[in-house]
C-alpha cells in the first residue's frame, strides 16, 4: 500500500531493516564477483577459465572460481539491489536466495569435484561457505520479516 500524500511505499523500522540487510548481502555478492577477476585477490589468475573444474584460480587462495562463477555472483548481487527496493522483495531475496545457496551446498557435496558436473567450479571451502550463506540469509530474512501490519499504511 502507498502513502496518501507521497505515493511512496509505507515503510517501517522492520521493513527498512530487511531492505538494508538485503542491500548489504547484495553488495557483498557484487564485490566478491568483481574480486574474482582481480589478480592478487584471486590467486592463479592466469588459470582462470570460463567454467568447469579446469579453472585453477582461487579467490583469496581458498575458494575455486571461474568466469562463470564470478558472473553468477555479480548477477546475484545486482538482483539483490533490485529486490531490496521493497521489504517484500528484500525478504524474498534473502529467504529464496538462502534456499538457493543451501541447495548449491548440497549439490557441491554430492558431485564429483573432478567431474563434468562441477561446472562452476566448487571445492570444499565453497560448500561450507554456501552452507553458511544459505543459513545466514534465511535467518536474516526470517528475523527481519516485516509483519503484515508493518507493510500497510495507516488509514486516515
Amino acid at each position: 500500500m502507498t502513502s496518501r500524500t507521497t505515493g511512496t511505499p509505507h515503510t517501517t523500522k522492520r521493513g527498512r531493516a530487511v531492505r538494508t540487510a538485503a542491500t548489504i548481502v547484495a553488495a557483498v555478492f557484487t564485490l566478491v564477483g568483481v574480486a574474482g577477476f582481480i589478480p592478487g585477490i584471486t590467486t592463479d589468475h592466469d588459470g582462470l577459465a570460463f567454467a568447469g573444474n579446469g579453472s585453477h584460480a582461487m579467490l583469496l587462495g581458498l575458494f575455486a572460481v571461474s568466469v562463470l562463477h564470478n558472473l553468477v555472483h555479480l548477477v546475484f548481487g545486482l538482483a539483490g539491489f533490485a529486490l531490496a527496493r521493497t521489504a517484500n522483495g528484500a525478504r524474498g531475496y534473502l529467504i529464496g536466495g538462502g534456499a538457493v545457496y543451501l541447495a548449491l551446498c548440497v549439490y557441491g557435496l554430492l558431485i564429483d569435484k573432478g567431474g563434468a558436473a562441477n561446472f562452476l567450479p566448487l571445492n570444499s571451502a565453497d560448500d561450507w561457505l554456501h552452507l553458511g550463506l544459505g543459513a545466514g540469509m534465511i535467518a536474516l530474512g526470517l528475523a527481519l520479516l516485516p509483519r503484515e501490519r508493518d507493510l500497510i499504511a495507516p488509514q486516515a
